[in-house]
């Protein structure tokens, strides 16, 4: 009897959550965002508020906030 061996399969669709880390200074500015491969986004803006804005209008969840350095906070998005 032969042995099957389950193939990969490409193009299936993601099930599982999507992660962003956005590091932002204190007074608005982004620094970078950080994303999970397959995370859908909107290109992010300089102002760190609309791009929390952005992010939170198409279904991200904040779930952490943690300041990083003196002047720099993290944000953690899951969607």
């Amino acid at each position: 009897m032969r042995e099957l061996h389950p193939q990969p399969i490409i193009g299936q669709p993601w099930t599982g959550r999507h992660v962003l880390l956005l590091h932002c200074t204190t007074d608005n500015q982004l620094i970078n965002l950080y994303k999970s491969f397959h995370a859908p986004i909107e290109p992010p803006r300089t102002n760190c508020a609309e791009t929390l804005s952005q992010l939170l209008s198409i279904g991200y969840h904040i779930m952490a906030i943690t300041p990083i350095s003196p002047n720099q906070i993290q944000y953690l998005l899951v969607l």
